[in-house]
């Protein structure tokens, strides 16, 4: 699972209002090589929650990123470096997704989360 899907996953259970971000614990995570594509890191990144995504890559053993950022930043060659191997090539493939208001641990199995809610939660 890239930190890009993590970004966008939230819980779900019935009667959470905090269920974003998710807390990563990671058990085991690789690193896929994909190539730098500028245009694409522009157009994401106002629909990026930062924090989440920092506190993620952190979780994760990269520290690179900035604890804060702002569109003008994209301008820098390094700082998009940073933001695409943070988003695109880290992945988590064992761990899970921890919901931040009832504890509630979703598994990832060979990078795949399983977001399926038991029957009490719809």
């Amino acid at each position: 699972m890239r930190l890009l899907t993590h970004n966008m996953l939230s819980s779900n259970i019935k009667g959470v209002t905090n269920g974003f971000p998710l807390r990563l614990q990671v058990e085991k995570s690789v690193e896929k090589e994909v190539d730098l594509n500028p245009d694409f890191l522009k157009n994401i990144f106002p629909k990026i929650e930062w924090k989440a995504l920092v506190d993620a890559s952190h979780a994760l053993g990269y520290p690179e990123l900035p604890d804060d950022a702002e569109p003008s930043m994209l301008d820098s060659h390094d700082f998009l470096k940073k933001f695409h191997h943070a988003l695109l090539e880290l992945h988590v493939e064992e761990g899970a997704l921890i919901c931040p208001e009832t504890g509630r641990n979703f598994p990832i199995n060979k990078g795949i989360p399983n977001m399926l809610l038991h029957e009490d939660e719809v």
